[in-house]
């Protein structure tokens, strides 16, 4: 649009019109600029509420799994909820709140969830933690990690965890005195 601009007014000759729509460039690269940065802006501000709603969401779910609390961890799946296990397997959602349904008085797990990194997409959010899980086996504390991988879409004026992705984080090799 500024080359026909220009053209058009070189081939009318009319010199004070190129030179006032010249003058008129830089202006209009600074005014877009501040539009484009203050749109970035307000995407930020918007997306940091956001983060700690999903962040949130992530924390309430961790929490009713190590509370077995299906009830819960129904209410902050979307129905099409899907994950995959420390050991590659899918679990559709029926499967994993079934996991979660009390069977015996036998102690459960307490979880852990830190290291938060959330990205939120519109109405999508990526969070990847780490779940620590710390438990007795054999008469022996327990203790290990996976990194896990939230996906939330907003439904509604809501977040609904839509998928979970587990990965065991290796413990790191001790050396051989």
């Amino acid at each position: 649009m500024i080359v026909r601009d220009n053209l058009a007014a070189q081939a009318a000759g009319d010199q004070l019109s190129k030179g006032a729509h010249m003058m008129q460039i830089p202006f209009t690269k600074t005014v877009r600029s501040a539009i484009l940065l203050g749109a970035l802006a307000a995407s930020a501000v918007q997306a940091a509420p956001a983060s700690r709603e999903v962040e949130t969401l992530v924390q309430r779910f961790t929490a009713a799994q190590s509370g077995f609390d299906p009830a819960t961890l129904k209410s902050l799946t979307a129905d099409n909820y899907i994950e995959i296990s420390p050991l590659g397997e899918i679990d559709p959602r029926e499967k994993m709140l079934s996991f979660y349904v009390k069977k015996d008085d036998k102690p459960r797990p307490a979880i852990g969830v830190d290291e938060l990194s959330t990205r939120v997409l519109g109405d999508s959010a990526v969070t990847i933690a780490r779940v620590s899980y710390s438990m007795m086996a054999g008469g022996q504390s327990r203790t290990f990690s996976l990194r896990s991988v939230f996906v939330a879409a907003k439904q509604g004026n809501e977040w609904k965890l839509v998928s979970v992705q587990y990965t065991p984080i290796r413990q790191a090799a001790t050396a051989n005195p």
